[in-house]
């Protein structure tokens, strides 16, 4: 299974702390000195510190996006270039690669508690596509194909805790699922609107187009 690591992130915060109190330690003269200092007229460098906020949230709508469905950046950017080939909106076609993974149709069907459980089941061959053995995560689903636990994988405490969470939640419409059988069938691409509204993908293909 995926590691969290939460070093890196408490460092960063203690060192912020730190210039916090070292700033407040300077007073009004740290201020007023630095007022004094700039020798440009107000708002000279404006425009550039907007484009960097731009580039900014840009950056982190897809490292989000990267994170959402556990891919690394050679990984994103490969489903990017391959989405931006392809006839239509280059960001709705993002998603639907993206949805259309097996790690994450396995993650959808209720097999994995979470799509990095996903993605191991299917690794270590726990996963049927059409009845043939498929241990490739990033494999593309089409409509009409039929996924289903391997059964030995079956018996499986975790896979078996998994379905049954999944069915409490309930499946998308593209989805038809029995989670009794740990069987599914990917009946259709999903549709924008059957994704989340809080993923805006303009702003990865934006950074992407720079």
């Amino acid at each position: 299974m995926l590691r969290q690591f939460g070093g890196r992130a408490g460092a960063r915060f203690r060192v912020d702390g730190d210039e916090r109190v070292a700033q407040r330690g300077r007073g009004e003269l740290f201020h007023q000195c630095a007022i004094e200092r700039r020798n440009y007229p107000p708002g000279q460098h404006g425009q550039k510190n907007s484009r960097l906020s731009g580039y900014g949230v840009q950056l982190r709508e897809k490292q989000k996006l990267r994170r959402i469905y556990g891919l690394l950046e050679r990984q994103f950017r490969t489903v990017y270039k391959k989405a931006d080939k392809q006839k239509g909106i280059t960001g709705e076609n993002l998603l639907f690669s993206l949805e259309s993974r097996l790690d994450n149709i396995t993650y959808k069907m209720g097999f994995g508690a979470s799509r990095s459980e996903a993605r191991q089941i299917v690794r270590h061959n726990g996963i049927l596509v059409n009845g043939k053995r498929v241990n490739i995560p990033s494999y593309q689903l089409r409509p009409g194909d039929e996924v289903a636990v391997a059964p030995k994988a079956k018996e499986h405490l975790r896979i078996k805790a998994a379905a049954e969470a999944g069915a409490g939640r309930g499946f998308p419409e593209w989805l038809e699922v029995d989670s009794a059988a740990l069987k599914g069938k990917f009946k259709s691409m999903p549709q924008r609107s059957d994704l989340p509204s809080t993923i805006n993908e303009s702003l990865v293909i934006e950074l992407y187009s720079k």
